[in-house]
């Protein structure tokens, strides 16, 4: 078991935005996490990668807790993730945004990346450059390496994103919502990135609307509905669940 969630909560203020969830992720699975909008899935997301502190609960990460630990210790220990919202250092160029997700395994920092300090290239640099490279190799944009940021259409920001969280070197990723704003050519094109990269040994936790993609790589799906876990199981399962039909369509099937 890689990630283990025990009834984890999280409130906000008086708002209760996740209550008493547990889910238990397999190693080298691909798992999704589904609901309709609020849900909470998000903000379960937060909670793994440090972003937000739980309420109650506990996470373990390979059987280490990890509550009240920073985000950068989190993706130290191997914990990689991607936005809702693509956040990209809109100014740097496409190697250099992958470059960054190299940082906190490396010792010289990052200030020739940011400010581009003529001070010449270290080996540990050169082989930070080298290892961004062959990450926009396998999401296939290294003719985009030195390309800004900013000026790529959504879909190729997206994997240049995949490509910063690899760069950590990650055995658990969180990918949220990666379909986004994608037409259907390129949502199976990541279809098949998703299953590239659990096909190196990575457990990739998704959040994902797309059902059909979803569906179709997914191997355990656990749903969640108003903040509460409220099924667990198969894509065959999940998808002829009552209760799951009935968070999404407002009613219960006849």
């Amino acid at each position: 078991m890689i990630l283990e969630i025990r009834e984890v909560g999280k409130v906000f203020g008086g708002f209760c935005a996740l209550q008493n969830v547990s889910i238990r992720v397999e190693e080298g699975k691909i798992h999704a996490i589904i609901g309709p909008n609020g849900a909470g899935k998000t903000t379960l997301f937060n909670l793994i990668s440090g972003m937000f502190d739980i309420s109650h609960g506990e996470i373990h990460y390979r059987d280490k807790r990890l509550n009240g630990l920073r985000p950068d210790i989190r993706a130290e220990l191997g914990i990689g993730r991607t936005f809702q919202i693509v956040r990209l250092f809109p100014s740097m160029t496409v190697l250099e945004n992958v470059m960054v997700g190299r940082h906190c395994r490396t010792h010289s920092g990052l200030l020739k990346t940011f400010f581009h300090f003529p001070l010449g290239e270290s080996s540990e640099e050169k082989q930070i450059r080298n290892n961004a490279m062959q990450w926009l190799e396998f999401v296939g944009m290294t003719h985009r390496a030195q390309q800004v940021a900013a000026n790529l259409p959504h879909p190729e920001q997206r994997r240049v994103e995949i490509a910063r969280a690899l760069a950590l070197d990650p055995d658990l990723l969180l990918l949220d919502e990666p379909a986004a704003g994608m037409n259907p050519k390129e949502t199976m094109d990541l279809d098949a990135l998703i299953v590239k990269i659990n096909g190196m040994g990575k457990t990739i936790l998704l959040i994902e609307h797309n059902m059909n993609l979803v569906m179709g790589i997914s191997e355990i799906i656990s749903v969640l509905n108003f903040g509460e876990k409220i099924v667990e199981g198969t894509p065959a399962e999940v998808k002829e669940n009552p209760a799951v039909i009935e968070a999404y369509l407002g009613k219960k099937r006849n």
